[in-house]
Parts: structure tokens; sequence; C-alpha cells
């Protein structure tokens, strides 16, 4: 965990040993993912709303309404009612990239009401077995046959292929994305040998590298991380380059303060589960936890960092 996460993380927990008890949601609340079901999305969704219906002392589902590069689903809890019933677990794609690049973007960050920043996490860079065994060899292979090596991607202008963009654009080379809906039907195709490379996040990467699946070629962060420290990052071969994401809760705008509170500390409180935790940094994620106000903050953060990378990568919607 990084030195800025563990702060975020004691300032959640503070904020939520300190919150009152306080008026429930007036109905099942229902975390909206964005994504096909079996992604890392959908799994950190399932292990919050499990932890979070304790909490709450009510059920806690998850809704999976995937599409348009998780705009169908962020549109959907954008436009519900602000009862604390309706939330998203979003993804960077959906705050960080789409706002910049997607044209008439049915929703905007101003339409959500920050809950807590979940985890933060890097992408890793799995190669099929019979490719190359390493970063050098994988750039030597992509250099002998510009953009005619595929990768497996959520789409475009996800941050999973922004992450690709910018790991091509400074190691010089060209490759071809390939778009899937999620992380499952890439990983399908990958298992059975249709896709050269696949870019995912740690619960999808982990497990095929161990299993001896795929070869685990890099993470796109700048240090290794812990459920792998034999993988080296993309940093040791490109310098300061680095690509992480984010998953975190939100609700709609308008939502009260007192139901915002609840949600809150239900967050929070289900991410100090340490089933959860040792899951989470399995599968190679940061945890984080923070106030309404450290998350906003956060994305205020994302878009400086990232909108002008984004356009010099010249991503657009397509």
């Amino acid at each position: 965990m990084t030195c800025a996460s563990r702060r975020l993380l004691l300032g959640g927990l503070a904020a939520s040993l300190a919150a009152p008890a306080l008026a429930q949601p007036a109905r099942p609340v229902t975390i909206v993912v964005p994504f096909a079901p079996g992604g890392s999305t959908d799994v950190l969704a399932r292990l919050m709303a499990e932890r979070m219906t304790e909490i709450l002392g009510q059920n806690v589902l998850v809704e999976n309404r995937a599409g348009g590069n998780t705009i169908v689903g962020a549109d959907y809890v954008a436009h519900a009612q602000p009862d604390g019933a309706t939330l998203l677990m979003a993804a960077g794609t959906t705050l960080t990239i789409n706002p910049v690049v997607v044209k008439n973007l049915p929703y905007q960050v101003e339409d959500f009401a920050p809950i807590s920043l979940a985890t933060t996490y890097p992408f890793g860079i799995l190669a099929q077995n019979r490719g190359p065994a390493d970063i050098p060899a994988f750039v030597a292979a992509a250099k002998a046959k510009p953009g005619r090596i595929t990768y497996g991607t959520n789409g475009p202008t996800t941050l999973t292929n922004v992450a690709m963009l910018l790991v091509c654009d400074r190691l010089g080379i060209q490759m071809q994305d390939v778009t899937y809906r999620g992380d499952s039907a890439a990983l399908n195709d990958f298992l059975a040998g249709n896709l050269d490379t696949l870019v995912v996040a740690g619960s999808t990467a982990v497990p095929v590298f161990r299993n001896g699946q795929g070869r685990l070629l890099a993470w796109t962060s700048k240090q290794r991380m812990p459920p792998t420290p034999e993988v080296p990052t993309i940093a040791e071969f490109a310098p300061g380059t680095e690509a992480l994401s984010w998953f975190g809760l939100l609700a709609p705008a308008r939502t009260p303060a007192e139901l915002m509170q609840k949600l809150n500390a239900a967050a929070v409180g289900s991410l100090r589960d340490p089933r959860i935790q040792e899951r989470l940094s399995r599968d190679a994620q940061f945890i984080v936890g923070s106030t309404p106000a450290e998350f906003a903050q956060f994305l205020r953060d994302q878009d400086r960092q990232w909108r002008p990378i984004l356009s010099k990568l010249n991503v657009q919607n397509q």
C-alpha cells in the first residue's frame, strides 16, 4: 500500500468510526457495475456488497449494466433517484477517460456524489506462452511486425487501452487493439490462442500467470506488486511510465448527506474486512477507502493527470 493510499484509508476509517447511526436507504441498495459479470470491477463490487449487507443490515445487490465503455451503467445511475438505493461502482474509464474523450456524453462528473475511493491498481500485460518471454523480446516482436500483434482491452477509450497506448508510446512500438465487452470475453479469446496479448487488472492477470496459462510480462506500475515480486514493471524499461486505474463507489448527485455518511461508513467498513483485504492484495490492488471529499479531490487530480496524456496519444471516441 502506498503512503497516500494509507493516509486515505486512515482518513476514511476515522470518518466511518465517527459516523452516528443514520437513516437507512428506503429500499435495498443496488450497486451497478458497468461491465459484464466476472471482471475485476464485478469481483470488487460483489465482495463489498456482501460485507456492506452485514454492516447496513439490509440487502446490497449487484447489477451488471455493460455497454458503451461503461456509459450505459453510469448514465443509468446518474439519472436514478438520489435516495441512496442505486449506486455505481465506477472504474477509471467512467470518470477519468470518458468525460475527456467522448462527445455528447450523457452524464458529467458533477452528476455523481463520491462515496469512497475503493482501490487503485495497475494493469498486467499477459502474453501467450508461445510468445515473447520478456519485455525486450516483446518489443522486438512488435517492431518486427508493426501494428500486427494484437492486444485485448475493453474498448478504445477505456483505461486498459489508454494504458497500453501509453506503454506502446514509451516503448516505441505499434500494436492492434481488439475490443471486448468485458474481461471475461477477452480472457476466453486469449486462452483460446486468438489474442497475442491481454491487458487486464490483477484479478485476471495473476490467476492466468499462476496457472501457467500465459506469461505476465510486466505491470504498468512504478513498483513491483507484492503478489508477483518476480514480475518487472514497465517503468524498469521505460523510466517514469505508470498507468494506474481505480475503482470507486458513487451515488447520484443530491443524495442526502446523512445517507452519504451511512454509505461511506459501510463502504469503508467493508474494505476493513481482512478477508477482502487479503483478496484485493492478492489481485494486485492498493486498498484505499476514503472520505467523500478525498474521493472528489482524487477525481480532480485524475483529470489533471490524464487530460494532457490523452491529448498527446490522440485518444478519440470511436
